[in-house]
């Protein structure tokens, strides 16, 4: 991975479809069988090639018709508004893959159709499993802890993974809100799955 010249360390929110903890985390098939997702980063130091990337965000929306290693994937990505033309590139670059590096290698792997990113206002809460991350008017994912659905009380927990390549280890939440609307990729799933974690990349 020596040439692979970029990395960051990030604040790190996702929202899916999934029940909570996520089985795509252990390869296996997404709940209900199909993927809906979104992720979202508040990068607190990052460079890309002698760019730097420090202070701004990025997020990605993706969906897959079956478990993701399958493929068949559709994908955006969302830069935030503040970045310039050379910032904007090297995120685009980084998150569509064409950087090289995990975990985003991976993941363009499996996409095969990526829509015209667009370049928004972010607002990105870090408040542990209370985070949240607001995109334009496109997105919206708000984490709250896990409750008992038998007592009520809180029971949110953390997940470690030997071989994750998303994060090593994250929070596990439940999403109070999470809505994407944009263009081929419209969908609501709150009450399903949400992390928050501190990573650093490329893994």
């Amino acid at each position: 991975m020596a040439d692979v010249k970029w990395g960051w360390t990030a604040d790190y929110i996702q929202a899916c479809n999934c029940d909570w903890g996520c089985p795509c985390n252990w390869n296996a098939p997404p709940t209900g069988g199909l993927c809906r997702g979104f992720s979202a980063y508040r990068i607190r130091s990052g460079r890309h090639d002698g760019v730097t990337l420090d202070g701004l965000h990025a997020a990605f929306a993706m969906k897959w018709p079956g478990p993701i290693h399958e493929g068949g994937g559709v994908a955006a990505v969302y830069v935030d508004e503040r970045a310039t033309a050379r910032q904007r590139d090297a995120l685009l670059g980084i998150i569509r893959g064409e950087a090289g590096g995990l975990p985003f290698h991976i993941l363009a792997v499996v996409v095969d159709r990526w829509l015209e990113p667009l370049s928004l206002p972010f607002d990105f809460e870090v408040d542990g499993p209370r985070s949240s991350v607001t995109v334009g008017s496109i997105a919206r994912a708000e984490l709250e802890p896990i409750r008992s659905p038998v007592m009520g009380n809180p029971v949110g927990g953390k997940i470690v993974l030997d071989n994750g390549f998303i994060f090593k280890e994250a929070l596990v939440t439940s999403l109070a809100v999470f809505s994407l609307m944009d263009r081929e990729m419209k969908y609501s799933y709150p009450g399903q799955n949400g992390h928050y974690a501190l990573v650093e990349y490329p893994y």
